[in-house]
């Protein structure tokens, strides 16, 4: 569950589960002393790692149909079916404590039992920092589900969300733990037509906002590049940073063979007139990619004396927030030393494909968080 934040105001908490609900089977007896649903609470694989509450800054890229806007641009771009909108963002991603062994009946397949946290994600334009405007509202689970024979699939994972738009994902996919940082691909926003103006970057007269990127690109936050693939922040984000392991979590709701099932459903305004091929806002199919990162980070720890409250100390970062230490040296220091820690640091990056009157538009999101709370150092002893 969330923490409180360290941003004066910045969180408050948003997920509750009771403390003595626990997941788990009625007895198969009537009348009998309830049994344990499983012998053991079910792994959950790489989601223990999500855990608290996270938080940091990303990029979003949408088109919209520019038919009906309110929006008035300063520059008149003539002619246009669709607007590009892009928000630099703050984003909070909590999550709750284990769900613990969920039962899952089968009839061909014997019972299986999955693990899962539920979260919640939050996303602000904050391209004016002055003026912060909430887009983005996520309730949603993660589960891990067993290999089976029947369906024959290895583990995996699986995200459910809900958006308040109305449109819900089931999806799907796998996952690999290794040395080393991600290897990010390129992602791109190109609908499916083919480019319009507004990607491009200098051009300050066209159907987009922000309409001119001019101090964007002065200050790196937005640039060509960015917009040619998003997926540039997050390998900025790691330019510096010393990644000693990375698990890659993969889901979609069109997973490859030999997955199958999930999906995306919408109310009935997104896809429109039934009897037409011209659904308003269609989202057909998501895809995620999340990178749960060990980052190693050396800390300098100032000169402190034995009763003084313990040090909160902010790992280096060239842009973001970064994970704050809470370390209690466990003798004096006469002198400044150095110490070497790690964090967890989430990554992510996804695309929804939504079709607008018959295209095909990518719609990109993408973040790099940090944990909310204080991470505790322990120094039994000095390295």
């Amino acid at each position: 569950m969330p923490e409180t934040s360290r941003e004066s105001g910045a969180l408050t908490p948003a997920l509750f589960l009771p403390g003595n609900f626990e997941f788990g089977a009625v007895p198969s007896t009537e009348g009998s002393t309830p049994a344990p649903a499983h012998p053991r609470v079910p792994s959950l694989g790489p989601l223990s790692a999500f855990t608290g509450t996270f938080h940091g800054h990303g990029f979003n890229t949408i088109f919209r149909p520019d038919s009906g806007s309110p929006t008035k641009l300063p520059v008149s771009p003539g002619a246009s079916d669709n607007l590009l909108e892009l928000n630099l963002t703050s984003q909070t991603l909590s999550f709750s404590r284990p769900l613990g062994s969920v039962p899952n009946r089968g009839e061909v397949t014997p019972d299986i039992f999955l693990n899962g946290v539920t979260y919640l994600l939050t996303v602000s334009d904050i391209t004016h920092p002055a003026k912060p405007i909430g887009i983005h509202f996520e309730p949603g689970l993660w589960m891990n589900i067993p290999a089976t024979k029947d369906p024959a699939e290895e583990t995996t994972l699986v995200r459910m969300a809900s958006i308040p738009h109305g449109t819900t994902i089931n999806a799907q996919g796998t996952f690999r733990t290794f040395s080393g940082p991600p290897s990010i691909p390129p992602v791109s926003i190109t609908p499916s037509t083919g480019a319009f103006p507004s990607q491009t970057a200098s051009n300050a007269r066209t159907a987009r906002i922000p309409q001119d990127l001019g101090s964007f690109i002065k200050d790196g936050s937005i640039t060509q590049d960015i917009l040619d693939d998003p997926n540039t922040v997050l390998r900025n984000a790691t330019a510096h940073q010393t990644i000693l392991s990375t698990t890659a979590l993969g889901v979609a709701t069109t997973p490859g063979s030999p997955l199958f099932g999930g999906g995306t459903d919408n109310i009935a305004f997104l896809l429109g007139n039934q009897t037409a091929t011209q659904p308003n806002a269609q989202s057909t199919q998501m895809s995620s990619f999340f990178w749960i990162e060990t980052v190693q980070h050396t800390l300098t720890v100032p000169s402190w004396t034995p009763g003084q409250p313990p040090l909160a100390i902010p790992a280096h970062t060239t842009g973001g927030p970064a994970p704050v230490f809470l370390v209690k040296p466990p003798t004096a220091v006469t002198q400044p030393r150095q110490i070497k820690v790690t964090s967890t640091q989430i990554q992510y990056s996804q695309k929804v494909i939504l079709n607008f009157n018959g295209i095909l538009w990518p719609h990109v999101s993408v973040a790099t968080l940090v944990p909310n709370s204080l991470i505790p150092v322990s120094l039994p002893q000095w390295p």
